[in-house]
This record gives structure tokens, sequence and C-alpha cells, in this order.
């Protein structure tokens, strides 16, 4: 299934996310020190991206404090200015409906304005920041991603020229990606992510990522990876297909079946094994940039 000879692979290493709990593993970062210490230590086993989220100090909690995203970002770059920032958007799009009556927000409603999502970006101007596509079921409560409220922050991020990375979790998010670059809305070729294996969107599959990737907007730079136990097959997956790669302790705690990772390098020199073993080479932060067009 292979499309191309090997290319050079860059590395994402997703650090803590917003859905994986203190509680599942000791080792899951969650201050900012731990945070901006992760990435760095992912950045020395082969990463050239760091996808960051935020959370509370106290509770482990997911946030989106300014201050925080602040304090990550200070210390990454205090040793390590070459690394790629990836900083989420994805919270705020939460949608809990209420038992007595479904049309009023329960508890867990995260919902807000696109403009309140956006802020941090516009603030911290990263390199690169999230932009998700996908309105879906999960689990009991649905995540909601309108094309009106993706289009005003998806001006948000060209006005301030951070690099828009397009999170697609389903068919209908591709074709959506295609209708907002046709409206000039995104600027092609785009940065793509294909998810695979959150429940009631992208399976995660050899078919399935062969098919997303045939969906996505020509010329797509783009990468695949999967949830859990299908973390790792799909980095070969994803290299195989001519793709790049994503792993972290957002989309997978585990080493094995029943051993945790320790950190989320360790989870990047198992995933650059891989890539190696394929024959691929690992894109260095200089590298990507080039390939990505940032400054």
């Amino acid at each position: 299934m292979a499309t191309n000879s090997p290319h050079k692979v860059i590395i994402t290493c997703a650090i803590t996310g917003n859905l994986t709990r203190p509680e599942q593993s000791p080792y899951l970062p969650i201050t900012p020190q731990q945070i901006a210490d992760s990435a760095l230590e992912a950045a020395e086993a082969g990463a050239a991206i760091a996808h960051i989220h935020v959370r509370d100090p106290e509770t482990g909690r997911p946030s989106m404090s300014i201050d925080l995203y602040r304090d990550v970002m200070d210390r990454i770059r205090a040793r390590n200015a070459g690394l790629i920032i990836n900083l989420t958007t994805g919270p705020g799009g939460r949608f809990v409906p209420s038992d007595a009556d479904p049309k009023a927000a329960g508890p867990g409603t995260t919902l807000m304005a696109p403009e309140r999502r956006v802020e941090h970006v516009e603030i911290l101007k990263p390199d690169i920041c999230t932009l998700d596509l996908n309105t879906m079921n999960s689990g009991g409560q649905v995540v909601i991603n309108t094309p009106g409220n993706v289009r005003k922050m998806a001006e948000r991020m060209r006005a301030l020229r951070v690099l828009p990375e397009l999170e697609l979790f389903d068919s209908g998010d591709c074709h959506l990606a295609r209708d907002l670059i046709a409206e000039g809305v995104l600027q092609g070729p785009p940065l793509c992510t294909l998810v695979l294996g959150v429940k009631y969107g992208f399976d995660a599959s050899p078919e399935t990522m062969f098919y997303a990737r045939s969906l996505l907007p020509p010329g797509s730079t783009w990468t695949g990876f999967g949830i859990g136990r299908a973390e790792f097959p799909m980095v070969a997956q994803a290299f195989l297909l001519g793709g790049h790669v994503r792993v972290g302790m957002e989309d997978n705690l585990y080493m094995a079946k029943g051993v945790l990772a320790k950190s989320n390098a360790e989870l990047v020199t198992h995933a650059a094994g891989i890539l190696r073993a394929l024959g691929a080479t690992i894109a260095n932060p200089a590298e990507t940039r080039e390939m990505l067009g940032l400054a």
C-alpha cells in the first residue's frame, strides 16, 4: 500500500490532552513545569512538534488559562527555541444536555464563543494551532464545531499568520475542509491530521486511513494517528501511506498491554524506532519548519 519512496517524517508529540485523567496514570504531565519538561524530553527523543494542552495544577483538570499556556511556552522557549509549538483550540466545544431539558446545557458543558477559544493564540502567537472540524458524539456528550464557528476561528488564525492544523475525525470533516479552502477561508494546501479510533469517528484501521487520505484536500501535508492500542500500528500505517505521525499521552498511556508509558519521550522513542525500521528518516524541527513553511 506504500505510495512513494521513504520520506522525512515529522513526529508530533501530544503531551497531555484534556481527556486523559491523572488517576489513569501517575506519569501524566499536569503542571506547567511537568508539561514543558515532557515536551523537551520528547524533542530530545525525536519529536519536532509539541502539541500543548494545559491543566489546572491543583486538580489536574483541563484549563484554558492564558497564564498557564504562557508559562509552558516560556519554559520550552528558554531551553529549546527550535521546537515547534502547537497550541490546542479544541476545549470549548463540548455540550452535555441537561436531563430535565435536552436543549439546556448540563454539567460538563464547555461551549464558549469561538473568539474565546483562540484568545490564547492571539496573545501568545504559537507556530501552529489546531482547528477541529468535527461535530460528533463523544461518549454521552456532543462535540460541536459548526461551520460558522469554524470560519470565525479560521479567519482569526489567518489574520495572525498562525498555521492551522485541521483535525479531521470523520469523512464529513474532510469535505468541510475542502469547502473552506474553496471559499478562501482557509489557504491550501493545508496541514491536516486524521484522528483515528475515537468512538463514532474514523475507525483505526488500514482501510480507513487509506480511505480518509483519499478525501484530503489536494496537496495536503498530513499526519495520521490512532488512539489507545492503535497508536503504534497507525504510526507504521501513516508512514506507509506517505504521511507523518503523532504519539503522546493525550492519545495513549501504554507502551504495551498493561505497561504504562513512563514518559512522552518513551512513546516518541518507540515510534521513531518503528519508523527507522521501515526506512524512514526523522525530520528535525528546522527541517519541519521548512516543510511547513514556518518562519
